[in-house]
């Protein structure tokens, strides 16, 4: 694709680009998935936790949001249109993921308590630049997210990580305004209470999906959509 045609789908409409991605046409898939990789893996990842199941949950509510694109009627951004989606896609996924465990009787709990101890120790250096390597601290962060409870841990990565406004995150999660600013407020005291204030700032670093694995995801979105040849 030129830089020119490229440049033109950059400043289509999300109404313009869902008639195009209808038509099953690869730019359009691929510049809406890139557009939307992060946030969506995010989303799916607030509530299932496992990095592979959100990416799995990710490529198949774009599938059956693609497959259903004429429903989008641009009364909310494409980007909410999805993120609704892939939201719907994890709890489903969560629920059967459940329901597998209790068939197991599969009482075991997994408990991230280790982060809490370092801090609890005061072991924890003053700069992130210590001995405590980016990627370590990125894991500190996420860990705690975790185990914020599920309705919080949503509207807390949408607000804080996604930097989705209060009526964005309301209207994904189709709550009240009220309750997204009540859960992410309760979400931040209780990391608050947990992360050394150093960590604080390290957020926006928090569950990755760029680079090769944004790549990859996108071109099996376009491979399944558009068919092989596409690519």
């Amino acid at each position: 694709m030129t830089a020119q045609a490229k440049l033109d789908y950059q400043n289509r409409s999300d109404l313009e680009l869902a008639a195009d991605i209808a038509r099953r046409d690869p730019a359009a898939v691929r510049l809406v998935t890139e557009r939307n990789n992060q946030r969506l893996f995010r989303a799916a990842w607030s509530i299932l936790k496992n990095r592979d199941e959100a990416e799995d949950a990710v490529q198949s509510a774009y599938l059956n949001a693609f497959a259903a694109i004429g429903e989008f009627a641009g009364r909310s951004s494409l980007s909410t249109w999805l993120t609704r989606i892939v939201i719907n896609e994890a709890l489903a996924r969560a629920r059967a993921i459940k329901r597998r465990r209790m068939q197991l009787e599969d009482n075991s709990v997994s408990v991230l308590d280790d982060y809490r101890e370092k801090l609890m120790r005061g072991s924890m250096p003053v700069s992130p630049e210590g001995s405590i390597a980016r990627g370590e601290i990125r894991q500190l962060l996420e860990a705690a997210i975790a185990r914020l409870p599920a309705s919080f841990r949503t509207v807390f990565v949408l607000r804080e990580i996604e930097q989705l406004d209060v009526a964005e995150v309301a209207a994904t999660l189709g709550i009240p305004a009220a309750t997204v600013k009540t859960r992410h407020l309760r979400a931040r005291r209780r990391l608050q209470l947990e992360l050394a204030p150093e960590l604080r700032g390290a957020l926006s670093g928090t569950f990755p999906f760029a680079g090769v694995d944004c790549e990859k995801l996108t071109m099996r979105v376009v491979a399944a959509f558009c068919g092989e040849a596409s690519l």
